[in-house]
């Protein structure tokens, strides 16, 4: 039987759940390994080899056919690995092409508040600056798309994505930005209205970080090869050569060492997703992973969502609210979860309100996340109890 407690909540049963989740990996980054991974399924021929090898630049070149593949990139867009992981990628489309229009920057969670600063105190840009809290999504229809637009696809940290890309004009001025980190393989994303997309692999495809990966639409290549940024550029950073774009680039010709292990690391990923259905199963996955979260949610009065609306909340980085919870509540509680091996990494982003926060991507299995329900029960009523 369950006893009631404040807010109308109720405490689950003492005795531990008898079944765990097989893999409790539910950390938004990096996430979950693909099913069937281990180091020993690797390729490892190009390990010890130069990334310029002939080797190298063919498994290179094969991990970037397969991210176009994925996500069916049109050949519009060129994609590139680059330093950095997504952060890297991002800051390298801002610092080489912004400056040419007036920026507009959108900012609903910590990711999208680190290029708000980028924008105004880095490159002094005195950007229009559209906010809204945790939780909650900015007015989409106040953009001006005269100027350049900053904007992250899904926020990781807030569990509050956009709901489509019909908000984008087919005729803007400016170049759309987009931190597509979190959404890459869990959302159809309509290319056309991106100019710019960066990610990293560690989110959806569950590989490693260091690495980061930029998506560039001709409008983007047409403001490189015709725009001069007014501040110097780290050589990272650089796209251009010789007054043209630096295509090699695009080609698997990385700017500079890239770790051939992650590279085949995200490559046994990316097979991976073409054996369950490419971007459609990719989708389908994360789309039950989440729906099987929400019945959890449902059915638990001391459980909510942090993003009310749900044409705007995420299906991978979903965060919750916990009745009267709070930053201690929080780190107990999900301490008490890693202990038992029942979910690692579920507490919320230190910046973002007390809560959970439980990746729901597709390398997730949804059998994990129905085996979790009765965790969160359990430790919910323990850490009351405490």
């Amino acid at each position: 039987m369950t006893e009631p407690t404040a807010a109308g909540a109720t405490l689950a049963p003492a005795a531990k759940p008898a079944t765990k989740p097989a893999r409790p990996f539910f950390s938004s980054g990096p996430c979950a390994k693909p099913p069937g991974w281990s180091a020993a399924a690797l390729a490892t021929d190009s390990l010890g080899r130069s990334h310029r090898s002939k080797i190298g630049k063919t498994r290179l070149a094969y991990c970037i056919e397969l991210m176009r593949e994925l996500l069916n990139l049109p050949e519009t867009h060129r994609i590139g690995i680059v330093p950095g992981s997504d952060t890297g990628a991002f800051e390298m489309a801002m610092w080489t092409m912004l400056g040419a229009k007036p920026v507009t920057t959108l900012a609903w969670e910590s990711f999208g508040e680190g290029w708000v600063t980028d924008a105004a105190k880095q490159l002094n840009l005195n950007p229009t600056i559209i906010r809204a809290d945790y939780g909650q999504l900015p007015d989409l229809s106040a953009v001006d798309f005269s100027n350049d637009v900053l904007f992250t696809w899904n926020g990781t940290t807030s569990g509050v994505r956009v709901p489509n890309a019909d908000w984008i004009p087919a005729d803007r001025e400016g170049l759309t930005f987009a931190d597509a980190t979190s959404a890459v393989f869990a959302y159809d994303i309509d290319w056309a209205k991106i100019d710019v997309a960066t990610f990293s692999w560690q989110k959806v495809l569950g590989g490693e970080g260091a690495h980061g990966v930029l998506i560039l639409g001709p409008r983007a290549v047409e403001r490189l090869e015709t725009h001069t940024p007014a501040w110097p550029l780290p050589k990272l950073f650089r796209l251009m050569s010789k007054g043209k774009l630096a295509e090699g680039v695009f080609k698997g010709e990385t700017i500079n060492t890239p770790s051939m292990l992650a590279v085949e690391d995200a490559i046994f990923a990316l097979e991976w997703g073409k054996s369950v259905g490419g971007a459609k199963g990719l989708i389908a996955r994360s789309d039950a992973n989440a729906a099987a979260l929400d019945k959890i949610v449902a059915d638990r009065d001391w459980l909510g969502h942090l993003a009310a609306d749900t044409a705007s909340r995420s299906k991978t980085s979903v965060c919750l609210t916990v009745a009267g919870a709070d930053e201690a509540f929080i780190k107990s509680f999900a301490a008490l979860l890693e202990k038992e091996g029942a979910a690692y990494d579920v507490a919320g982003y230190r910046d973002a309100p007390a809560g959970l926060r439980i990746w729901c991507g597709a390398t997730v299995d949804t059998a994990d996340i129905e085996a979790l329900g009765p965790w969160l029960d359990w430790a919910y009523a323990q850490t009351k109890a405490a």
